[in-house]
């Protein structure tokens, strides 16, 4: 396609904040100027990220693909991307477009070649050369989980006049720092209204299509990291001028709503049909805009893996008025412990009181265990989603038809997440995941879905097959096998003695430390000692990896007090994996220093502020 018949592409982008703006009728919020572009655009009503945190819902972004179809979903994980698969940079370059970024990348796949033509702090569609037509990508962090919590703070929105959701206690840290996430909010609004006079005053309005978004929910504790609506529901404003209308969405109208379902793995295929390149086979998308546009999907999809350094499984649905959850790691709470999650006060001050019983039903469930194996949540009649309507009877039909949209879903993709982490790279070697595993000969798929399935779904006389899956060929297989009798609790575990004794020397560091968390945790004082030594021999990364020495961290955390005979070798342990790539290997030692800090203890190769530092940077 010719210069003069692709438009120039300017996505504004904002980090940590949900549709709590003028224009999605939030009556507190002041966003003059996404009110403005809205006014004369279009917003989507019900636009999802596919992640509630930024790494790998940036990972969707820039692939059209899902993450855990990719071995991709886990926080500041690194895999390669698949054999010939591009990033929508490439795309958009070979099709004749200068490509920038500003700035932040914070992909879960390695870089296949040069993506942009520029991207950096300097990064702009004013460096092009003459005649070339951009995409350009201005990203604002100044409304990131982080600014939540800074003080002090000049206050512009009154506590007082906030509406604490039903989740929440309503405390004055709470009400301060839902304040205080609407006039950060504001700042977004205040850089987007500077990105957007930039481009009128450059006279390029008339020849531009903007995309303002954020990277997924709020940040605030039990949106941001949580794959329900309030983490995944995100503001998407498009603008296209008339010289563009034909490309825009069909029901495009100025100052329209559309009900039109899209999600962040929409976004690589739109671009490619706004370019005028048919999207790749490989995304997984639908594109929403422009010359392949595809007609509305029924369903979009959300996913959680690690958040940081804790592990989780759980996979959501919604059709647009109904959120369908399923929880594959129920016997972990909503609310484990992130570091950096708890320094908003919000979070501290919600666990508190949690812990003193001072809370309500609502705001108990991010802390309680087990989890719902399914959730379901009306957003017309709950849009806090905190009455789940899983085990109603009126509501069977739509939880049935949910199911089977996520069961489908993760059948069409291969979902690699049903693999522990460590499996997905020991299976996968040097090779993406994608590809590594596309075979049942590596990663037998049904298989290893249909025992999560009965493992998480905790029915009690399933016991007898769970004990089956722990003598299956596949280590994928043992390792359900093993979580599913874990899960069940203390009877379960004791009438399973002799296979999880048998698992503790699988071949696979996964199946062992299953077992040693199922052992230690409901086992006698011999079970106990037998579960230690082996998690003290897979938290070690140099003998195991980066990811199952994260695995076994989180289990001997989980241990607490009788996990003391691993102190001393907790204080001196190697926290890196010299196999495993940077981003891998931040998560042990936070690990380490939660550990020593349960027992007033820190690490002896390093001060404890330097772990303190770690907690810090920015997710």
């Amino acid at each position: 396609m010719p210069a003069a018949d692709q438009p120039n592409i300017l996505w504004i982008t904002s980090e940590d904040h949900g549709p709590h703006m003028g224009c999605y009728g939030d009556q507190l919020a002041r966003t003059p100027n996404v009110d403005a572009l809205a006014a004369k655009g279009m917003l989507f009503k019900r636009a999802w990220s596919c992640a509630p945190v930024c790494a790998p819902a940036r990972t969707t972004l820039i692939s059209g693909m899902f993450p855990p179809s990719l071995g991709a979903e886990h926080m500041r994980s690194e895999v390669p991307m698949p054999r010939g698969a591009k990033m929508y940079p490439q795309l958009l370059r070979e099709a004749g477009y200068y490509c920038s970024n500003n700035a932040k990348e914070d992909y879960n796949l390695t870089k296949p070649g040069q993506v942009w033509d520029e991207s950096s702090r300097t990064g702009h569609w004013k460096n092009r050369p003459a005649g070339k037509p951009f995409f350009a990508v201005f990203n604002s962090e100044l409304s990131h989980e982080s600014k939540i919590r800074v003080r002090p703070h000049t206050q512009v929105l009154d506590p007082a006049k906030v509406r604490v959701p039903a989740y929440h206690p309503d405390t004055p840290e709470v009400r301060q720092d839902w304040a205080q996430y609407y006039d950060i909010v504001s700042e977004v609004d205040a850089v987007a209204g500077q990105r957007l006079k930039e481009l009128a005053d450059a006279g390029l309005a008339d020849d531009t299509i903007v995309f303002y978004y954020a990277d997924h929910g709020s940040g605030m504790p039990r949106n941001k990291r949580w794959p329900c609506n309030s983490g995944l529901q995100m503001p998407l404003v498009v603008y296209f001028p008339a010289k563009w209308r034909h490309l825009a969405p069909t029901e495009y109208q100025p100052g329209g709503k559309s009900d039109r379902l899209v999600s962040f793995v929409d976004f690589a295929p739109t671009l490619c049909s706004l370019a005028g390149v048919k999207p790749p086979a490989e995304m997984q998308g639908h594109a929403f805009a422009g010359k392949f546009q595809e007609a509305p999907q029924p369903f979009i999809y959300g996913f959680r893996g690690r958040m940081d350094e804790r592990r989780d499984v759980v996979r959501s649905v919604t059709d647009g008025r109904y959120v369908y959850l399923r929880n594959y790691m129920p016997h972990l709470s909503q609310g484990q412990h992130v570091g950096y999650q708890f320094q908003t006060p919000t979070t501290a001050v919600w666990r508190k009181l949690f812990d003193e019983g001072k809370l309500n039903e609502a705001q108990s469930i991010f802390w309680k265990t087990p989890k719902a194996p399914e959730e379901l949540y009306d957003l017309q009649t709950d849009p806090d989603e905190v009455r789940n309507l899983a085990g109603s009877p009126e509501h069977q039909a739509v939880l049935k038809k949910l199911r089977q949209a996520q069961q489908e879903l993760a059948v069409k993709i291969r979902d690699t997440g049903f693999l522990s982490e460590a499996e997905v790279h020991s299976r996968s070697g040097d090779a993406a995941p994608r590809d590594a595993l596309a075979s049942d000969k590596t990663y037998p798929f049904q298989r290893v879905f249909a025992a999560a399935d009965l493992a998480t779904l905790l029915k009690p006389e399933a016991l007898p097959e769970l004990k089956k899956l722990l003598k299956d060929a596949d280590s994928g297989v043992r390792y359900w096998g093993a979580m599913g009798i874990l899960m069940r609790g203390q009877g379960a575990v004791v009438s399973s003695k002799a296979e999880l004794a048998t698992a503790l020397n699988d071949s696979s560091p996964s199946v062992r430390i299953a077992a040693a968390e199922a052992l230690g945790k409901h086992g006698t004082e011999a079970d106990l000692k037998a579960a230690l030594a082996a998690l003290k021999n897979d938290a070690d990364p140099t003998k195991t990896s980066a990811y199952a020495a994260t695995a076994a961290m989180n289990v001997i955390d989980m241990l607490g007090k009788k996990a003391a005979p691993l102190v001393d070798f907790i204080k001196t342990m190697p926290t890196k994996d010299p196999k495993a790539v940077a981003r891998a290997n931040e998560y042990v030692s936070r690990l380490q220093a939660t550990v020593l800090d349960n027992f007033n203890e820190k690490p002896a190769a390093e001060p404890a502020a330097k772990g303190r530092k770690a907690k810090g940077k920015k997710k």
